[in-house]
């Protein structure tokens, strides 16, 4: 069952969708789930279909929008990867809260941007006791640049240099056309448009300063504290968005347990659709039963 819910998040209205699995007793606990979209994703885009999956093995779900993104309120469309952090912790604080929810039993899960947001909180908030980062970022300078010519990433860093000085100067950034920070690869590209066109919380332009917020966020750097709380990244070997060796080198970082899985022959976006979907989704529900079941 989904139901519209909202909570606060450094004093900011979030909207989200709390999926309760059938057969929840009065007074029986699951285990529960947040679930964190990535790097201009919204609540409805995609997520639903985790979710589902999910309660029907019988896990307590959350999706949300981030601070200025969907139906949640705050400024618009920024990507703030601390205030992200700051939003799934608020989200992991509310799923706690429901009289449904065990909230000794908490779970994340991220895809793509979102692999890195759930990679860095679990990494602070020792309340996440398992985790799965689908396709997710580490390093966000290295993912950046590893995906562009060298004259782009040169006018990239000075585009971002113009735009920091006229952030200090105005407090306003230049907003341009989404495909111009997030560089499109032609398998993502056709994919990406079709999933977006039909969702009209989709947005397609965003303010320069993501360059600089994107340079500056590395999860890699903290994975290793989530240790000994496993942690599952998922990647495949045909990404060209965001190249397989973002998750690799999470996984090198990261402590026991861990586990890495590489699809064959799927690109980024591929991931949520099938075939591949129901091989992410297993590979998920086996992590989350091992280590997080939904029962107690």
């Amino acid at each position: 069952m989904k139901k519209p819910v909202s909570f606060f998040s450094e004093g900011v209205k979030l909207v989200g969708d709390l999926y309760t699995p059938d057969g929840l007793k009065p007074g029986e606990r699951r285990a529960g789930i947040v679930l964190c979209h990535g790097y201009t994703g919204v609540k409805d885009l995609f997520l639903p279909d985790n979710a589902r999956v999910l309660n029907e093995v019988g896990y307590v779900v959350l999706t949300f929008d981030y601070k200025g993104w969907g139906e949640s309120e705050g400024p618009r469309s920024r990507l703030a990867p601390f205030g992200r952090i700051a939003d799934a912790q608020a989200a992991l604080s509310f799923l706690a809260a429901q009289p449904g929810v065990a909230p000794e039993r908490l779970g994340l899960y991220g895809t793509s941007y979102g692999g890195a947001t759930v990679s860095f909180t679990a990494a602070i908030d020792e309340r996440v006791a398992c985790v799965v980062s689908v396709v997710g970022v580490g390093h966000g300078r290295r993912w950046m640049r590893s995906v562009r010519h060298p004259d782009e990433w040169f006018d990239l860093l000075a585009r971002s240099a113009a735009d920091r000085t006229q952030r200090a100067l105005t407090g306003k950034s230049e907003w341009v056309e989404r495909n111009e920070i997030l560089l499109p690869d032609r398998q993502s590209a056709e994919i990406s448009a079709e999933a977006r066109r039909k969702n009209p919380s989709a947005i397609n332009t965003l303010p320069l300063e993501y360059i600089d917020e994107t340079l500056g966020f590395h999860a890699e750097w903290v994975v290793d504290k989530i240790a000994p709380r496993p942690i599952l990244f998922i990647t495949t070997d045909d990404d060209r968005l965001v190249p397989p060796e973002e998750s690799e080198a999470l996984y090198a970082k990261a402590g026991e347990p861990k586990k890495l899985v590489t699809l064959k022959g799927i690109g980024h976006y591929q991931v949520y659709f099938e075939p591949a979907f129901s091989q992410v989704m297993a590979e998920t529900v086996a992590w989350y039963r091992t280590h997080l079941p939904a029962r107690g």
